[in-house]
C-alpha cells in the first residue's frame, strides 16, 4: 500500500491512494493555509472511524442483524504539551434496526477493535482509545 502526497499551494497537498482516490489536505490561515481541506489529523480520526466502521458492518451482516443506519463519533484529545498529539480517542458507534443484538454489536467492536482495525492497532500504540456503542432499535 502507498500513497503519493503532491504540493499544491500554500499549505494544501493532495494526496492520492492506489487506487486514484483523491483527498485535499490544508492547514488554516493563521499557519499559511487556505482550509480548503482536511487537517491530516481529522483524515486519521476519519480513517480510523472509516475502518473500524467498515469492520463492524461487516462482522453485523455476518451475523444477520439488520442494520438500518449508522453513525459513528470519533473524538481525539490532544496533549496540554503539544495540541497535534492525541492522548485518548474516543469512537461512539450509533446503530439503527430492527432486533439488533446488544451482544453481536459488543462482539462486532471488540473485534474490529483488537483484531481487525489496523489503524486502530497503529493508533493504539500512541493512544488510549475507548469505545462506547448506542443501538437504536426500530420496531416494525
Amino acid at each position: 500500500m502507498k500513497t503519493r502526497i503532491k504540493f499544491v499551494e500554500n499549505m494544501q497537498f493532495l494526496g492520492t491512494a492506489d487506487s486514484g482516490h483523491t483527498v485535499v489536505m490544508d492547514a488554516p490561515p493563521s499557519v499559511g493555509g487556505n482550509n480548503s481541506g482536511a487537517k491530516p489529523s481529522e483524515l486519521l480520526l476519519m480513517g480510523f472511524g472509516g475502518c473500524s466502521g467498515m469492520d463492524v458492518i461487516s462482522i453485523l451482516r455476518k451475523k444477520k442483524q439488520e442494520v438500518t443506519n449508522f453513525e459513528m463519533n470519533v473524538q481525539g484529545d490532544t496533549a496540554k504539551h503539544h495540541p497535534r498529539y492525541f492522548t485518548d480517542i474516543h469512537i461512539e458507534y450509533v446503530i439503527a434496526g430492527r432486533n439488533i443484538s446488544e451482544d453481536a454489536v459488543k462482539k462486532a467492536v471488540e473485534l474490529s477493535l483488537e483484531k481487525y482495525c489496523t489503524v486502530g492497532n497503529t493508533i493504539s500504540k500512541a493512544a488510549k482509545i475507548t469505545h462506547s456503542y448506542r443501538i437504536i432499535n426500530e420496531d416494525d
